[in-house]
């Protein structure tokens, strides 16, 4: 992308003709999932599981309006026009990643994110649904992402430490997906990437959540991969209270009939209660809230993840889920879409839903993924040769004797 120069608006599904290989088709399906959950649980953002009943006559189960009637003052410090299949800053973010990766073809540092995303926030003029308006990523994003900009970009802070004294949420974890394509069916190399990344812009479990986030995708990819292989590896990599989190949502997921997102809404509210700051009232955060822990977690990993179990993996079934769940619901779905369409692949989100979003966000939701597709093999290819060459150094000296 050119500095300062506005970009094409994206044509909805464009993109090849020919027929994906399975990691393409996973990368397609893991970002056109993540983006349909966003614009989907967007419209729901900040409300509780009972309001949005209410609002929309019962569960929402598709794309449906803004959860306001006047976007424009509803929420003073976020006038955004959500619903309608608008993405938010999550995708927008997400894509910006993409971007840096496009760009660079290797694995990323937390010096990227710094040299690279956050001139693309700041000068890359965008389509922004929400604004109905061409514009730059930074005029939309919220004050967690805006910090990124504050302490890189202003602040000259080392970008390996940027993160610390931002608030602790979900910022970092919600736009990881592209690391778990990166290092596709590497888990432990995708959540040791992200970590990294996100230090330029979290701490505390608001980095691990992003860390395991990216490695649950990326285990996501394995062939044959399971729901319960997806949970074990970033449970193999989750520490402190994102950890314990994750362990109490599945674990009372499983008590909740397949497919039943509704009914597992209020039992993985409880579940994940002990460990979320932000407390009952999620526009009224507590005193304490989103502050560094190693006894915490953010919400809306665990959450994902526990409709991930209870809809077996269906792109739709967690969509739903982390929609109605409210509170931060657009980051709840996208996380567990991400996830669902990695395994599941592209044919396994809804085409209505793909069509509808495509058009309502002007973005093209294949190409994306076909870009990280090919990221992901340029740097396995990299990986390879570098292994390969240490390989034979170490064999080397293996065989050589001292004096």
């Amino acid at each position: 992308m050119n500095r300062g120069m506005r970009q094409p608006v994206d044509t909805p599904n464009s993109g090849t003709s020919e027929e994906p290989n399975i990691l393409q088709d996973k990368a397609i399906g893991a970002l056109m999932a993540a983006a349909c959950g966003d614009a989907i649980g967007g419209a729901t953002e900040g409300r509780s599981s009972d309001a949005i009943f209410e609002r929309y006559g019962g569960h929402v189960t598709g794309i449906v309006d803004y959860f306001a009637p006047d976007w424009r003052t509803a929420k003073p410090m976020s006038p955004y026009y959500k619903g309608d299949g608008h993405i938010t800053d999550d995708t927008l973010m997400t894509n910006l990643l993409v971007a840096v990766y496009a760009k660079k073809r290797r694995h990323l540092t937390a010096f990227d994110v710094a040299d690279e995303l956050v001139p693309m926030m700041m000068n890359d003029v965008t389509w922004i649904p929400e604004l109905e308006r061409e514009t730059v990523p930074l005029l939309r994003v919220f004050l967690a992402e805006k910090w990124l900009v504050t302490r890189l970009y202003y602040g000259h802070v080392d970008p390996r430490e940027a993160g610390v004294g931002n608030i602790v949420n979900c910022g970092a974890a919600m736009y990881m997906a592209p690391v778990g394509i990166a290092n596709a069916c590497d888990p432990v190399g995708a959540y040791a990437e992200a970590a990294e990344i996100a230090a330029a812009h979290q701490s505390s479990y608001g980095r691990e959540a992003a860390a395991v986030f990216a490695a649950a995708v990326a285990a996501a990819f394995r062939p044959e991969a399971s729901v319960t292989e997806v949970i074990d590896s970033a449970l193999a990599l989750a520490q402190d209270g994102t950890r314990a989190a994750i362990e109490a949502c599945v674990d009372a997921a499983a008590g909740v009939r397949t497919g039943d997102w509704a009914a597992a809404i209020g039992v993985l509210r409880d579940a994940v209660r002990p460990f979320d700051s932000v407390g009952e009232d999620y526009r009224a955060p507590a005193q304490d809230s989103r502050r560094p822990s190693r006894l915490r977690s953010i919400e809306e990993l665990p959450v994902a993840l526990g409709m991930l179990v209870v809809t077996d993996g269906d792109v739709r079934g967690t969509i739903l889920g982390g929609t109605n769940y409210g509170r931060d619901s657009d980051s709840i779905a996208t996380m567990g879409a991400a996830v669902a369409g990695a395994l599941r692949g592209e044919s396994a989100v809804p085409r209505e839903w793909a069509d509808a979003v495509a058009d309502g966000s002007r973005l093209d939701l294949r190409a994306r993924g076909l870009i990280m597709a090919d990221v992901a093999r340029e740097i396995l290819d990299t990986d390879r040769a570098g292994w390969e060459s240490r390989q034979r150094s170490v064999t080397a000296i293996l065989e050589r004797t001292g004096r």
